[in-house]
This record gives C-alpha cells, sequence and structure tokens, in this order.
C-alpha cells in the first residue's frame, strides 16, 4: 500500500483528492492537514465524504509514515513549505502549485500525455494547471507534427471552482450566476509553462506559434470548454490521423468524432477532444473536469505513474451522461 499525506486538506482539489483516494484500492491515506481546521473531522469541510473517512484534520507533520505527500495549498506556498521543512529525500511530492511546473527542485512537470516515461520513478512531479492541461491537448500533436501556419487562438471557459473555495466579488454566487466575462486576457500565467512545453516539442527549423489566450469565467460550477484554432494546410483527414497517432496510448484523452459538451466529461478524469477543418483552419474543441484531470485526478494520474501502477488505478470515474 502507498501511504499518503496530503497538506492543504480544505479546498476543492484536496477535497477531490480525497474522495478518490479515499476509494483508491492501492492507497492508505494516512493524515490530512489543515492549520484552520486542525482537529475537526474531514465531513466538517467535506461533507460528501461522510461515510468514507473518520479522519480528522491535524496541524503537524510526519513525513516518516508516509510515501507521497500531495500540496495542495496556494501557489507560492509550496514553495515557501519545502523551504522551511527537511523533507526526506526520498518522499515522493506531488504540487498542484504553479510553483515548480517550470521542473526547478527537480519537479518533472507532469503531462502524463507527453511525459509518462519521465513521471515513472520520477520523486517529485508538478501537476499541470487546469487551463493548461486541455489547452495543450489540443494543440501538442499539432505543434509536434509542425503542422500550425502562424498563431494560435484560444477561447476557454471554466467553471467557478477553478476560483478556489475562498469568495470574492468576482466569484460568489449572486456576481457569477447568470453572468460571463474574460479575464486576464493574453496573459494568464498558465501561458507560461503551455508555451515550455511547445518549445520543446516543436521541431528544429519550424516557428513556434504564439498561443493568444482569452479565459472567460462561465456559469457553471466545474468544467472547461476550450475551443481552439490556427491555421494548417493539412486536411481534415490528416488531422484527425494525426491527432489519434498521438493519443494512441493515453488511457484518458480521446479523440472522437462527435460534438463536445462539458456534461460528458464533468466528474470524471478524461479528456475529450474533436478535431474538425474549416477552409485553411483547424478547429480543436478540448473539455475536461478542471477539479479532477484539470488537478485531482491528473494528481492521482501521476502518483500512480511514479509507483510504477496502472495510470487508471482508482480513477475509473463516470460522467453523469445528463
Amino acid at each position: 500500500m502507498i501511504n499518503v499525506g496530503i497538506i492543504g486538506g480544505a479546498g476543492y482539489t484536496a477535497g477531490e483528492l480525497i474522495r478518490i483516494l479515499v476509494n483508491h484500492p492501492e492507497v492508505n491515506l494516512v493524515w490530512i492537514h489543515s492549520n484552520s481546521n486542525a482537529g475537526q473531522p474531514i465531513t466538517a469541510v467535506h461533507s460528501g465524504l461522510v461515510g468514507d473517512t473518520d479522519l480528522s484534520f491535524i496541524d503537524t507533520y510526519n513525513f516518516d509514515n508516509i510515501d507521497v505527500m500531495f500540496l495542495c495549498s496556494g501557489h507560492g506556498a509550496s514553495t515557501k513549505f519545502l523551504n522551511e521543512h527537511t523533507v526526506p529525500e526520498s518522499l515522493h511530492i506531488v504540487d498542484l502549485s504553479q510553483d515548480f511546473r517550470d521542473e526547478t527542485n527537480n519537479f518533472v512537470y507532469g503531462l502524463p500525455e507527453v511525459n509518462a516515461d519521465r513521471t515513472k520513478g520520477a520523486l517529485r512531479v508538478a501537476n499541470p494547471g487546469c487551463f493548461a492541461t486541455a489547452i495543450q491537448l489540443a494543440i501538442l500533436p499539432a505543434v509536434k507534427a509542425g503542422c500550425i501556419d502562424g498563431e494560435i487562438h484560444v477561447t476557454a471557459v471554466t467553471g467557478s471552482t477553478g476560483a478556489g473555495v475562498k469568495p470574492t466579488s468576482k466569484t460568489h454566487f449572486s456576481w457569477r450566476t447568470d453572468n460571463m466575462s474574460t479575464y486576464k486576457e493574453f496573459e494568464h500565467q498558465h501561458l507560461l509553462e503551455i508555451g515550455r512545453t511547445i518549445n520543446s516539442l516543436t521541431p528544429e527549423g519550424t516557428a513556434t506559434p504564439d498561443v493568444n489566450f482569452v479565459p472567460v469565467r462561465g456559469d457553471f460550477a466545474r468544467g472547461i470548454f476550450a475551443s481552439v484554432y490556427f491555421d494548417t494546410e493539412l486536411t481534415a483527414e490528416q488531422l484527425i490521423a494525426l491527432y489519434k497517432s498521438f493519443y494512441s496510448d493515453a488511457t484518458f484523452t480521446h479523440v472522437v468524432d462527435f460534438d463536445l459538451d462539458l456534461k460528458q466529461v464533468v466528474n470524471t478524469n478524461k479528456a475529450l477532444i474533436s478535431v474538425t477543418k474549416h477552409g485553411r483552419k483547424a478547429h480543436i474543441v478540448s473539455v475536461i473536469d478542471n477539479l479532477l484531470k484539470g488537478a485531482s485526478g491528473q494528481a492521482v494520474q501521476n502518483m500512480n505513474l511514479m509507483f510504477n501502477l496502472d495510470q487508471a488505478c482508482g480513477l475509473r470515474l463516470k460522467a453523469s451522461g445528463f
């Protein structure tokens, strides 16, 4: 069994992570840390876990009784935590913040569709961002093939859970419901990690395409719907064959021949991709659950790789279908 500890256990991603891990056949969830909720049962915060766990939050750390630690605190907190604590060199770490997505501090960037081999046996993995996951899955086959002419254009809509548990003037229910808005246009932080992966996959002698990204706040709780287009000389048949070949061994990413909806992936660790051609423009749609394939589900997928388990172990989660 893999003994697991979680830092920052009160947020949305931690709640989803706990939901997966308490039912994972190869995991023993040992402790869940939260300074603000120490002593309270996990179900006082994550009430949907009633009947699944009797654990309570703790405000102490014991690195010696776990094999892997998930860092679920906010951006910047992971760097601070590792700077302030002496973590055993043999302890596996999966970080869900953006702190180490540049692969500093011996972290591997954990996008399984391109880095599965590097993640296997790794000690430290930086989990990709939710937007970054959806967008990269939509463009990387074409990037690697060097078939993109000019720039990439992305509009991606995210659910309110992407903003975290703590409400703000732009995220609380009365403002967000029956509403939509753009934010961080052309400068979203996930562009940095997307750019790094593009640079690593672009064929030598081929121009590296720029990504124009407009994020949109959606009027729903969870999921990301990414609409991507770019110019290419490839035919529709060639594009579809390219994408299906690229993802032929992917455990959770599937290229489909039907129109996509968020409901097809919400509450699952799947990424669904559709590919169409309109004149010179390729239109790629990518849909994921931002809390699962975009966060906690992918984190467990990476843990499975780190411990040489089947990527799907504990992650066969079903969409509602309606």
